[in-house]
């Protein structure tokens, strides 16, 4: 009998967890999927990167859905036996509280290892592969990402290009161009039409401009000089592909333990703070979800909602405190899951009666 009722329980719960989890996913992935063919489209991701994308995006948004695929599954899943009173009759067949952690730990101990591994290990990776396929769109990125009839910022120098029509092959029309110069002045090109070509530097291109003038000085003063042109080249500068220092979200997990700043002292405890946030929202999940037979079976499901927002922004509220000193290193997140595991404890105490055999 006891196998059977925790075979029962796993597969309410698992089956709900798998439907909860993909219907999340599914909406997250759908609004970066618009996202990443806008940015594909305006050329600022090479059309063969945009899958990788998604599927990288995919593996960052597990850390935040599997705890609340699993907390809102089990309250769905128990909530319904509640609702149904299949519950009552298991606790006729004295099914306690135990009854329901251990075909419940079945599937969050494995849950748990699985969002460990993707938030210490594969999602940092995860997010530095997403940050070096931006770096190469920004190199690979030619006159054909400039928006006709807008002001783009282009290369390391920032330099400001319009063109009023842009052809599909990065031909422009009508082009203004605005730079520093290296004397501190300002340079302005206006010209008729402008292409870019290769140069002997692969990390120099030029942006050669045809039927035009250009006007170079400084700002507040009469020095200024006007040149008018058939043909200009101006050169600018490709965006390094040299990995920068990594930001604390892409660190590998053995840094930040070395580390001795704040911002990636607190990265490492929200890293850790994940698989155990799922943890014990599934431990917390059990007693919120005992409802009455006729009790709405939504109900429940809001009251979780409304939990599951106020653990994570304190979480969140943590971390920002932890960044900007408020909070000991030391003491990190920690104070907000054991917050959580009390009141789990609590609510179990309260519904199993202990709290009346602890005041006799």
């Amino acid at each position: 009998m006891r196998r059977i009722l925790d075979r029962y329980i796993f597969k309410e719960i698992a089956t709900t967890w798998l439907g909860v989890t993909g219907v999340l996913l599914l909406i997250l992935l759908t609004n970066q999927f618009a996202r990443v063919l806008g940015d594909v489209a305006k050329g600022k991701l090479p059309k063969g990167a945009a899958m990788d994308v998604i599927g990288l995006s995919a593996v960052q948004y597990l850390t935040i859905l599997v705890p609340i695929g699993l907390f809102l599954s089990i309250m769905m899943a128990l909530g319904r036996l509640y609702r149904d009173s299949e519950m009552p009759a298991m606790t006729a067949c004295r099914v306690g509280p135990m009854g329901i952690y251990r075909p419940l730990l079945w599937l969050v101990l494995p849950l748990v290892a699985g969002v460990a591994w993707v938030s210490i290990d594969i999602g940092p990776k995860a997010l530095q592969a997403v940050d070096r396929i931006g770096a190469e769109a920004r190199r690979e990125a030619d006159l054909a990402s400039i928006e006709p009839g807008r002001f783009t910022v282009i290369g390391p120098d920032a330099a400001v290009v319009y063109g009023e029509r842009v052809s599909a092959e990065g031909v422009m029309e009508k082009v203004f161009l605005q730079r520093r110069g290296e004397d501190g002045g300002v340079e302005v090109v206006v010209a008729e039409r402008g292409e870019q070509k290769a140069s002997d530097d692969p990390d120099t291109r030029l942006l050669v401009l045809n039927n035009g003038r250009r006007y170079e000085g400084i700002p507040g003063t009469s020095q200024f000089r006007v040149v008018q042109f058939e043909e200009h080249g101006i050169p600018y500068q490709l965006p390094s592909l040299e990995e920068p220092e990594p930001r604390p979200r892409a660190m590998p997990v053995a840094s930040l333990l070395r580390s001795s700043q704040l911002d990636e002292i607190a990265e490492l405890h929200w890293r850790i703070g994940i698989p155990l946030s799922a943890l014990l929202l599934g431990l917390l999940a059990v007693p919120l979800s005992k409802s009455q037979p006729r009790e709405g079976r939504y109900g429940r499901i809001a009251i979780g909602l409304l939990v599951f927002i106020v653990y994570f922004n304190m979480l969140s509220a943590g971390k920002a405190w932890i960044e900007s000193g408020k909070v000991s290193p030391a003491l990190g997140l920690w104070w907000v899951h054991g917050a959580v595991l009390l009141i789990a404890v609590l609510l179990l105490m309260v519904q199993n009666g202990v709290h009346r055999r602890l005041f006799r």
